[in-house]
């Protein structure tokens, strides 16, 4: 794998984990992940992150090449996840660090995780700064995006923010740099870390952007501690993340559903075919085929969420139950949402959906379930509905708040 030098004297010595195909319950399909790392070589020579334990031999092998481990004479723990200070302990003993700079919350977690209180923590907060030589290095608190420990560090002669998992992405790539992948690929992970992971947080997303700003930090290199580097598109990322932590969304829906016999499938085809007729494009996402993590990139910049199910003992089917749980969990609120399904008997499963829509906080535009399999006059209803959801997303001004 191998390290390199990102900025005069910065290098990234990080690893990329090919293999990885589930991040915190949802699917990385082909895409893998990077664990970032990086060792500013300086009169104080400083480590930033660590990797997750099972990479240990490569993340040291990759410091060992820049300098002695002996050398380093400050750690820098912006995250406590194993993920990101999965080798600290082994680091502490080489380097045998004179500070370990971290948060408030990032020195209790490392106690509650590692269970050495004699380490020679050092916590800062927002705004302190600390003199490498040539550069300096100033903090940033991120709490919640998306542990309470979370913080970054801002080189301040390089104009880069090392933002932990702020930012971040799941993309094994031999490349280290956003202008070297293509961009439309690299975004599509970006909206889909940020719908899994960071959407609940996104009132702390937009404190934190506005720290930046009040600091008056310049940023031309973005690196988090998942994915490339950004040198070509930091800007656009920190919009991204503005637009989406304000809940911004698109003209366009989600149609996510399970079926038994295929009559929830019929039903969901025709609303789709109603929003269609309103010129509002849809995604359907079968669920025996879509993983929840997968609904939930698409639901990102979606205006209406139209969920449906079969009734299956008198409740959703299991697929649906597992993505409305999930979803509950991410909180995309001020969104429009309906519910539909067939049944055999009882029909409790769109009444459920509803009830988790209202959950979280969206209007519900509309129900309609079906008995046994949909005549043609009940497939008109569902168009119908489609049509509904269009046009309340083309009229509607939506509560994002």
């Amino acid at each position: 794998m191998g390290y390199l030098e990102i900025a005069k004297n910065i290098f990234w010595v990080g690893v990329v984990d090919w293999g990885l195909r589930d991040f915190h319950g949802y699917s990385l399909a082909r895409n893998g992940t990077t664990y970032n790392a990086f060792l500013i070589k300086d009169e104080n020579v400083t480590l930033i992150d660590t990797v997750v334990s099972k990479f240990r031999d490569p993340f040291v092998a990759n410091v060992q090449e820049i300098i002695d481990p002996k050398k380093i004479k400050y750690l820098v723990v912006n995250h406590v996840e194993p993920d990101h200070s999965g080798c600290l302990v082994e680091l502490v003993e080489m380097a045998e660090p004179e500070k370990i700079f971290c948060s408030r919350m990032g020195k209790e977690f490392m106690i509650g995780f590692y269970h050495r209180e004699d380490w020679p923590y050092e916590v800062v907060k927002t705004g302190d700064e600390v003199k490498l030589g040539q550069k300096t290095i100033q903090f940033i608190e991120m709490p919640m995006l998306h542990w309470p420990d979370n913080m970054g560090c801002y080189v301040k002669e390089d104009r880069m923010l090392i933002s932990s998992d702020a930012f971040g992405h799941n993309l094994a790539t031999s490349e280290r740099f956003d202008d070297e992948v293509d961009k439309s690929q690299l975004f599509f992970h970006l909206a889909h870390y940020f719908a899994n992971i960071i959407l609940p947080f996104s009132p702390n997303v937009l404190r934190v952007l506005n720290k930046i700003k009040e600091m008056g930090w310049k940023i031309d290199m973005l690196a988090p501690d998942h994915g490339v580097i950004f040198r070509r598109y930091a800007s656009d990322v920190l919009q991204a993340y503005k637009r989406w932590a304000s809940c911004e969304t698109q003209p366009k829906a989600v149609i996510a559903y399970d079926t038994m016999w295929g009559s929830t499938q019929k039903m969901a085809e025709a609303i789709e075919a109603g929003l269609a007729e309103e010129g509002i494009s849809a995604r359907i996402l079968p669920l025996k085929s879509c993983h929840h993590s997968d609904v939930m990139g698409e639901v990102l910049e979606a205006r209406a969420v139209i969920i449906g199910s079969s009734t299956h003992n008198n409740g959703m089917l299991p697929l649906v139950a597992d993505l409305l749980r999930y979803m509950e969990g991410l909180r995309p609120s001020g969104r429009l949402g309906a519910a539909f399904g067939s049944y055999g008997w009882s029909g409790e499963a769109v009444r459920d959906i509803a009830s988790s829509l209202e959950k979280m906080r969206m209007e519900v535009v509309d129900t309609i379930r079906v008995k046994n399999v949909p005549t043609k006059e009940e497939i008109d209803q569902c168009v119908d509905l489609g049509r509904q959801v269009g046009r309340a997303i083309k009229s509607a001004s939506v509560d994002h708040k």
